[in-house]
């Protein structure tokens, strides 16, 4: 029986783009199938909350496969992948980058309810997750009056 994780944040490189040096972050959850990354990039001197996401995902079997996976992308690689999320155009990234946070922790929160009415995971354990859950998303909420109509 499988438990389902938070979300993990790696620190993958730094990125030089357009004169400028990026910080290059994966963040992997699992789906209820595989684990999937995604790379975020935010610029090397800002704050944590801003980035813009790269819309390919890099998926896997366990933590360490999107992590390998990850590390065997080239310089020249990361920085397609950095050009293609740049080409968005998005202005609001901060609280895009919160959204999809928040999405995520729906998206976990729904299959740890579907997991634990399915008889997969102990209904106690799978209730005390469900709390955390909760928790951590009311805080990224919180956090959205911050980050609304502020461009990054």
């Amino acid at each position: 029986m499988y438990q389902f994780g938070t979300v993990t944040h790696s620190s993958i490189a730094t990125l030089d783009a357009d004169g400028r040096r990026f910080r290059v972050t994966l963040y992997i959850s699992h789906d209820g199938v595989e684990f999937v990354g995604r790379l975020w990039f935010a610029d090397a001197d800002g704050p944590d909350v801003q980035g813009i996401p790269d819309r390919g995902v890099l998926p896997g079997r366990t933590e360490a496969d999107v992590i390998a996976l990850t590390h065997g992308l080239r310089p020249e690689e990361l920085l397609q992948r950095f050009r293609r999320a740049n080409a968005e155009k998005r202005r609001y990234h901060g609280l895009r980058q919160l959204t999809t946070e928040v999405l995520d922790k729906m998206r976990y929160l729904n299959q740890v309810g579907v997991s634990m009415r399915s008889g997969l995971l102990d209904p106690e354990a799978a209730a005390q997750e469900l709390e955390l859950t909760e928790r951590q998303m009311l805080e990224l909420v919180k956090q959205a009056k911050r980050l609304a109509g502020v461009e990054s």
